[in-house]
């Protein structure tokens, strides 16, 4: 089974390949040599992957394998975003992700 780390890979080749702009979001938390925790500012739930279509149509992916679970926080970021005009959703595959920025119904 391929990794989210492998998937997400494939999927910003992907898509890139195919004239869209992909950031990588990285997110959590780190503790700074001062005692301090270090949060990177983005909200719980935010995806792995997010990005513009040629036409300025913004989009959020989020990655996961197989077996990989959607958090609650995660769900209601899709829904959230959804409702105000982004696309959004659940890809496990390049595949999954075409079709969510292309407006197929997803996730």
């Amino acid at each position: 089974m391929k990794t989210e780390h492998t998937i997400q890979n494939e999927i910003r080749v992907a898509l890139t390949e195919n004239g869209y702009t992909v950031f990588r979001a990285n997110v959590g938390k780190v503790k700074t040599a001062d005692g301090r925790w270090f949060d990177t500012g983005l909200p719980k739930g935010h995806p792995d992957l997010y990005g513009f279509r040629p036409d300025g149509k913004i989009f959020y992916i989020e990655v996961k394998n197989a077996n990989g679970r959607v958090r609650p926080e995660q769900k209601q970021f899709i829904k959230t975003v959804k409702a105000r005009g982004a696309l959004a959703g659940i890809a496990r595959s390049v595949e999954d992700a075409l079709a969510i920025i292309k407006e197929t119904n997803h996730e």
